[in-house]
């Protein structure tokens, strides 16, 4: 398997473990999306809000523009079902974008300016596999306050991907 092909079965497992992580969130009662926790960005809903804020700085430098976030966060989290469309919105985003690439294309190096201060360099390649990583990373930290609300959630694991949704193809 190529590196390329690769980046594009990672965005197409992100966009399946996102959507399913909402549809999670979706069935539970909406205190409890949003009942304060002790965690970096307070309840389930605005961690993804997160992700997806993320998301959106990356894909501004993937296309060599410029962003209008602050902060890692927005101060408001918007409602679940809006975040839950713009989330997919943007995975699909990615997943298009990954489809026009090459593999020359994947070692392009993109400069940046990161939101705390400093200038970035990473290679188109490293900031997808960022976008895809981090996304797991906070992942984990909802599945985790799902266990705190006494709810066991889905897996999103990779090895869950690739049995359910690449192999059953």
């Amino acid at each position: 398997m190529t590196m390329l092909s690769n980046i594009r079965m990672l965005t197409h497992y992100k966009a399946w473990a996102d959507d399913k992580m909402f549809s999670m969130l979706n069935a539970l009662p909406e205190e409890e999306v949003l009942r304060p926790r002790l965690t970096r960005f307070g309840n389930m809903l605005h961690t993804l809000n997160h992700v997806y804020v993320i998301d959106d700085i990356f894909r501004a430098h993937l296309q060599g523009q410029s962003h209008e976030y602050q902060d890692r966060n927005t101060a408001t989290t918007p409602p679940l079902q809006e975040l839950w469309h713009a989330s997919t919105q943007m995975n699909q985003w990615y997943r298009d974008f990954t489809k026009e690439l090459t593999e020359d294309d994947l070692e392009r190096v993109i400069h940046f300016n990161f939101i705390g201060g400093g200038e970035g360099h990473m290679s188109c390649q490293e900031m997808l596999l960022h976008v895809v990583n981090h996304a797991t990373y906070h992942r984990g930290f909802v599945g985790d306050m799902m266990y705190q609300a006494k709810v066991m959630p889905q897996s999103t694991d990779l090895t869950v991907f690739v049995r359910d949704v690449l192999r059953a193809c």
